[in-house]
């Protein structure tokens, strides 16, 4: 009996010590207010069993009432699990004093004989909006009641500021480009969006739906303001740029004046109709300087980035795999830097790399890591080095290149099973030539006996001679038949396209292999847009002028096209795009491009159902 009292007595005791261990005061107060307005400062704490609350004080404010107590309770009954919570809250009313940034220490308070601290507060003070601004002789704490009854929105009302974090960069360098809403009125939705603009990868920050105001003093008034918008843009060109004026649609709810009888103001919306207004957004002008004279091998990273490398396997079997990993991370035009180059022995068959991207979009550009794989099959034993791999990045923080170097890798390649040196079929993979057989100079002497015909025997009355003449009035007859079909197919002529699509598209990249054997740039680029627009404007019977990406995705989807292969059309474009202005090796870039399209018109021919 008394080991039973004594558990129950531990227990209780140590759930007292878990509750007195959860117990919390918070304090919550507005982070701005303006000068003169009344605004709540608040002390929660998670129990009732509490005593001896002190608060502390509020310098450069005026206690106007407080502090008030209220008690909470609730209980929940979840899955079967019963839960239950208790509070106390502590009001005060205060009034804001002179402008500047004031700090509220932190209060306490008793439970069970131990002090609890609330956190500290910080508040900003905002002057008072000057009375002579924009001459509406208005000089209202709250920035919503500024606006006068059904009176007119000007521009000091409401507007929209665009800012970049830098003016003066270098070429693919990152720019954070702001629009922020500054209103005195009751802003109830905006919309519009920056559009793709040349010489500019742009990459659009994702900002919460639903937007939160907060105050700030501007040109001598007090606005709710909010960042609508946000953009990281990479300059692909040099020289003066502008990022050109955005406009706005904006829906204000604006108070119209209306009779005591309730009926109107039902009927009326409450007293308010939404207006609307076109904003435009200032441009932008962007002075974009050349990246000093690129080094060989320069991948085209342009931020701060480091490379760490790793290998599958140091020992290994002829025909056996191995693979070397490397990893780029850091922050900056991630999407465009290139792959470095892993120089494999000369004998080693070696394979298109795996290139994994893993990175956020942050206000200094892409950050966080690009992984690339390179896969390789020794073909004879022996030991082989492979060198260490350099990285060459232009760092924006010094305004220098850096060269990044990994580690190399001896390899220890023992005999396998299948490298035997008397194999007469030898194939280089390092230069991709075709298959060679070697050993077939002296060819095997033709035994067995011949037909011979017998020396007078004519070809009249036999079965071939008939056959002569029947043979070609067959093919005649089926000749007619399946002509006339396609003269009949021929009149259709959007089938006509939809069917040669595949054809025209082949010959255009035929004509963007010869430029790429040419290093042709602009036209290569040219002909392989032609190649995809064109292809997928045939097949899918829609003018050219009328094809965008966004309408792509949804007709390939009414072909019965998957996802993924739909991602993969719309990659190749970007990747064609933004191929022709990125820095580092355009032979490398345009080979990828090139093979990228023929791959992605091959799958979509055979994905899209009539």
């Amino acid at each position: 009996m008394r080991k039973c009292f004594f558990l129950i007595l531990m227990v209780f005791v140590t759930l007292q010590t878990w509750a007195k261990d959860d117990v919390t005061l918070r304090a919550s107060a507005p982070d701005v207010v303006v000068s003169g307005d009344q605004f709540r400062l608040t002390y929660t704490v998670n129990t009732q069993d509490v005593k001896d609350f002190l608060a502390p004080q509020a310098k450069g404010f005026e206690v106007l009432m407080g502090p008030s107590r209220s008690q909470q309770s609730s209980t929940q009954i979840i899955n079967g699990k019963v839960s239950s919570s208790r509070s106390i809250t502590y009001t005060y009313i205060l009034m804001a004093g002179a402008e500047g940034t004031y700090n509220i220490p932190a209060a306490s308070i008793e439970v069970d004989g131990e002090k609890i601290f609330s956190n500290s507060l910080s508040i900003k003070v905002l002057p008072k909006d000057k009375e002579d601004n924009g001459g509406n002789g208005q000089s209202g704490t709250s920035p919503s009641r500024n606006q006068a009854a059904s009176g007119k929105i000007n521009a000091s009302d409401l507007f929209i500021l665009a800012t970049a974090s830098k003016t003066k960069v270098h070429e693919q360098e990152a720019i954070l480009v702001t629009y922020k809403a500054y209103t005195t009125v009751d802003l109830r939705e905006l919309l519009g969006k920056m559009s793709d603009q040349q010489g500019f990868f742009i990459q659009e920050v994702e900002l919460p739906e639903q937007k939160s105001f907060s105050l700030e003093h501007y040109k001598g008034r007090n606005y709710n303001t909010v960042v609508y918008r946000q953009y990281v843009l990479f300059p692909q060109k040099t020289g003066r740029m502008e990022i050109p004026a955005v406009t706005f649609d904006a829906v204000v709810a604006q108070r119209v004046a209306v009779s005591d009888d309730p009926f109107d103001v039902f009927f009326n919306g409450g007293g308010y109709v939404q207006v609307q207004k076109k904003i435009v957004a200032p441009k932008i002008v962007i002075n974009v300087d050349p990246l000093p004279a690129k080094p060989s091998g320069f991948s085209g990273g342009v931020g701060s980035f480091k490379i760490n490398s790793s290998i599958s396997t140091t020992e290994l079997k002829a025909n056996d795999a191995v693979t070397i990993k490397l990893t780029i991370s850091g922050t900056g035009n991630m999407k465009l830097v290139g792959a470095p180059e892993v120089k494999f022995p000369a004998d080693f068959e070696i394979y298109d790399p795996k290139i994994v991207d893993n990175f956020e979009l942050t206000s200094n550009g892409l950050s966080g890591t690009k992984t690339i794989e390179y896969l390789a099959i020794p073909r004879h034993p022996g030991q082989f080095k492979i060198p260490a791999v350099e990285f060459k990045y232009f760092d924006i923080q010094s305004k220098t290149y850096k060269t990044l170097t990994t580690e190399s890798y001896n390899l220890n390649v023992a005999k396998g099973s299948g490298s035997e040196p008397s194999q007469q079929v030898v194939s280089n993979y390092t230069n991709k030539e075709n298959v060679k057989v070697l050993g077939t100079d002296i060819l095997f002497i033709k035994t067995g006996s011949s037909d011979l015909s017998v020396k007078g025997k004519f070809f009249y009355g036999t079965t071939a001679y008939y056959l002569w003449y029947i043979i070609p009035l067959l093919l005649f007859v089926i000749f007619v038949i399946i002509y006339r079909k396609k003269a009949i197919e021929n009149a259709n002529v959007a089938r006509v396209k939809t069917k040669k699509a595949n054809k025209v598209a082949a010959k255009r990249m035929k004509l963007a292999g010869k430029l790429l054997v040419e290093k042709k740039v602009n036209e290569f680029y040219d002909e392989v847009l032609k190649a995809l627009w064109g292809y997928i404007s045939d097949k899918l019977s829609i003018p050219v002028s009328k094809l965008s990406k966004d309408n792509i995705e949804s007709e390939l989807s009414n072909y019965g096209v998957d996802d993924e292969q739909i991602k993969a059309f719309i990659d190749a474009l970007n990747e064609c795009e933004f191929a022709r202005y990125a820095p580092g090796n355009q032979s490398e870039a345009m080979d990828k491009v090139y093979s990228a399209s023929i791959d992605v018109i091959s799958k979509m021919e055979n994905s899209i159902k009539h």
